[in-house]
């Protein structure tokens, strides 16, 4: 945070300074008594299990105030509280000053079910390729991560790309309001959450419920390749400007001549008359779209597309990664998490990588799909019915549904079940050879990253 003390906390927040002097500077917000520095802010957020307001007196060792819903009289301390109703209604009260405060700054918002993390990624990198450019760090996507992510904004900073997460209805007009976006990006309608939302039409709806706070003249870039948002200008009566991208020759940006080569996507980016090569160090089709979406935003910001291209041949994402072992064969890793939607995606990376070995697949539990669990595992399933897969493993009692309809469809794919993952990762170092190439894929809470540690340990 610039330029912001004690004084501007208490107005933008409505709350009281219960004691500490008003003069007191602030430079930073953190939730985490462990991460405090000199001169954050503190803010203490009552959880499911844990009320950080236990741990106030432990961060102001080093935080120079903080904020407080517990204390309602004079406390004795040389260090400001500021007493708020609630904490983190105060959080996003300040974020929504700060930004208010750098309006100059045009921000572009990346929402949608997946590819939101990739797809920021790939729109900072090409942007930064000629301006300097802000953007969301770790994971900071959600109702607390986004006013503090804005909260570290700076009057330096050219633009920002802003990733925005929901979970539930009416979030993201929150998050929109907050932000108050010059572009917004939506990726896919997937399943993630559907839990809670329900159904896809309600994903989408509430994903494009981003657009209700954009800036006038804003731009919405929607991908042309998801049915659902497709047709979505017309079933959500969208009026502001939108502009398609993806691989369908009828989207404002699109990619044509696709081809894999090594750790490369190889194509071309088609906008109007202008034809550009790109290489672009990542694989998947749905990696492609993310990159020209990307380029996109570059382009209408002012970048030549040529130039922001040449930063993808060296990209590294954060999610995904393809590494080689120590005994030669690849691993893609993609433990990070998984929907329906990110699982086909990767399977079709393992199955577009080149390979002289064996194709194999780890798959494990994708959580948070609601009462039609079964049927989204049993859909991997019949996706997997023809893809030029050798073995599959299945971790998980959601996963054993992928392998029942292999089973009952009579796949030549091998199908092996491991009592945990230790004995995965044992048994996969036994069974690959060094052509051969490894997909490890599953929710998080799954925790398949101990076995891609095997692998390449």
């Amino acid at each position: 945070m610039e330029n912001i003390t004690v004084k501007d906390l208490v107005q933008m927040t409505g709350g009281v300074l219960l004691c500490g002097d008003e003069s007191t500077p602030v430079t930073d917000i953190w939730i985490n008594s462990k991460e405090v520095k000199e001169g954050d802010l503190f803010i203490p957020i009552i959880g499911e299990k844990v009320d950080g307001h236990r741990f106030i007196e432990s961060a102001l060792e080093k935080a120079a105030a903080t904020l407080t819903s517990r204390h309602n009289d004079i406390v004795l301390s040389e260090k400001p509280y500021i007493r708020v109703d609630d904490t983190v209604d105060a959080l996003q009260r300040i974020g929504t000053a700060i930004r208010e405060r750098m309006l100059d700054i045009p921000i572009v918002a990346v929402t949608g079910s997946v590819g939101k993390t990739t797809t920021r990624e790939m729109i900072t990198l090409a942007l930064s390729s000629g301006k300097k450019t802000f953007h969301t760090e770790r994971n900071l996507n959600s109702q607390i991560g986004v006013p503090i992510t804005l909260s570290r904004m700076s009057k330096e900073d050219e633009i920002a790309v802003l990733e925005l997460g929901i979970s539930e209805d009416g979030q993201m007009d929150i998050l929109s309001e907050m932000v108050k976006p010059d572009m917004a990006v939506v990726t896919t309608i997937g399943v993630a959450h559907i839990e809670f939302m329900k159904t896809q039409e309600n994903i989408r709806k509430q994903k494009l419920s981003i657009v209700h706070s954009m800036k006038d003249r804003g731009t919405l870039f929607l991908n042309g390749d998801d049915p659902l948002l497709k047709g979505a200008v017309d079933a959500e009566q969208l009026t502001c400007r939108t502009l398609f991208y993806g691989t369908q020759e009828w989207c404002d940006y699109y990619a044509k001549d696709i081809v894999y080569d090594g750790d490369y996507s190889l194509f071309t980016l088609v906008h109007g008359e202008e034809e550009i090569s790109v290489r672009l160090k990542a694989l998947g089709k749905h990696n492609v779209g993310n990159c020209v979406v990307a380029l996109a935003v570059a382009n209408e910001n002012g970048i030549p597309m040529a130039t922001a291209a040449k930063a993808f041949e060296t990209f590294e994402g954060q999610r995904q990664r393809v590494q080689r072992s120590d005994n030669r064969f690849t691993v893609i890793d993609d433990t990070y998490n998984a929907s329906p939607d990110s699982m086909k995606a990767s399977i079709n990376v393992l199955c577009d990588m080149p390979c002289s070995g064996h194709r194999v697949a780890v798959l494990g539990d994708m959580f948070e799909l609601g009462d039609n669990e079964v049927k989204y595992h049993r859909e991997i399933g019949e996706f997997l019915l023809d893809k030029p897969i050798d073995e599959l493993v299945v971790v998980g009692d959601l996963a054993q549904n992928i392998k029942a309809v292999l089973q009952e469809n009579n796949s030549k794919i091998k199908v092996y079940t491991f009592s945990d993952k230790e004995e995965v990762g044992m048994s996969l170092m036994a069974m690959l050879s060094p052509e051969d190439i490894v997909l490890v894929k599953a929710s998080n809470g799954m925790h398949l990253d101990e076995i891609v540690k095997i692998l390449l340990s």
